[in-house]
């Protein structure tokens, strides 16, 4: 009992033995552990806080309250939970917050030496949430020329996923820097473009017809609003054949699912075009022949 006495009171005396002093405060390893502790604790409560948010509010509203603004409520919940509890690790060990000051321009003379890019994308995250120019959902289409839907929007990075399954990391800084389209920023629906030809003496009407007959066959695409009708538009008189587009409304399913969507629309216009006897042109060529020519080929052959 004597030995475990002393083995204890040694442990005491090592963590309480202070390691270095300050003007207000002194520090020992016990209250380095307590510090660490309390942060290790706030941000394992702060991870716990959003997933319980996030798990309970998928693709559920609250009083108008939509599922990506729910989203951006827990990841500001946690962010301050963050704060809030390195703050309070800090008090617990005595450190003066006014020292923060000096931790300020320790953090600057990080950031002009090769932090510039961390930076950037952790204020371009910030922006990101509080301006709310970009949810969780969103179909975009960055500059590169990749698409996808917003799954993650984080402090230094954002997740997009495209329709493949394939997750694309974008720092942050290139949604505040670069151009980006977000076909779902305000609104739910689009006008689409889908070209198609047909062969030069077909008549109109018919072909107008027939590519209407297809957009009612696809599901998702709006074809019963009088203030979104679909049209179709004749183009150009191209090459080979006349060039249509239908021009079409249609919900976020369709509209985040651009080559789907094509492909549908295509496929659908090539049935009713062939139900209406209107042939789908291929590339023709007249070719020339002079008969000097062609003898001298042939003998060349022989």
């Amino acid at each position: 009992m004597e030995s475990m006495s002393e083995f204890l009171s040694l442990v005491y005396q090592w963590l309480t033995t202070p390691l270095f002093n300050s003007e207000e405060s002194t520090f020992s390893m016990a209250s380095i552990v307590g510090l660490l502790f309390i942060i290790v604790l706030a941000w394992w409560g702060a991870a716990t806080v959003e997933k319980i948010i996030q798990r309970t509010t998928k693709g559920k509203t609250y009083k108008g309250i939509d599922e990506s603004t729910l989203y951006l409520l827990g990841r500001l919940l946690r962010y301050t939970i963050w704060v809030v509890g390195t703050m309070m690790g800090l008090s617990y060990i005595g450190f003066n917050l006014s020292g923060l000051a000096f931790l300020g321009g320790a953090i600057g003379v990080g950031i002009g030496f090769g932090l510039q890019n961390i930076f950037s994308n952790f204020m371009s995250g910030i922006i990101l949430i509080v301006e709310r120019s970009l949810k969780i959902g969103d179909f975009v289409e960055m500059s590169s020329g990749a698409t996808g839907v917003v799954n993650e929007i984080g402090l230094r990075f954002t997740r997009i996923t495209t329709r493949d399954n394939v997750d694309i990391i974008v720092p942050n800084s290139e949604f505040i820097n670069g151009q980006v389209i977000n076909w779902s920023f305000s609104e739910k629906f689009r006008r689409i473009h889908i070209p198609f030809g047909v062969a030069y003496g077909c008549d109109k009407e018919q072909v107008r017809q027939a590519a209407l007959d297809a957009a009612d066959r696809v599901e998702g695409a709006i074809t019963d609003n009088p203030t979104r009708k679909p049209e179709v538009w004749l183009v150009e008189f191209g090459d080979n054949s006349l060039n249509f587009e239908l021009v079409i409304w249609v919900g976020n399913e369709l509209m985040s699912r651009p080559k789907r969507t094509q492909a549908l629309f295509l496929w659908e216009i090539e049935t009713e075009l062939r139900k209406h006897n209107i042939e789908i042109p291929f590339p023709q060529r007249d070719l020339h022949v002079r008969s000097g020519q062609l003898d001298v080929r042939m003998v060349k052959s022989d």
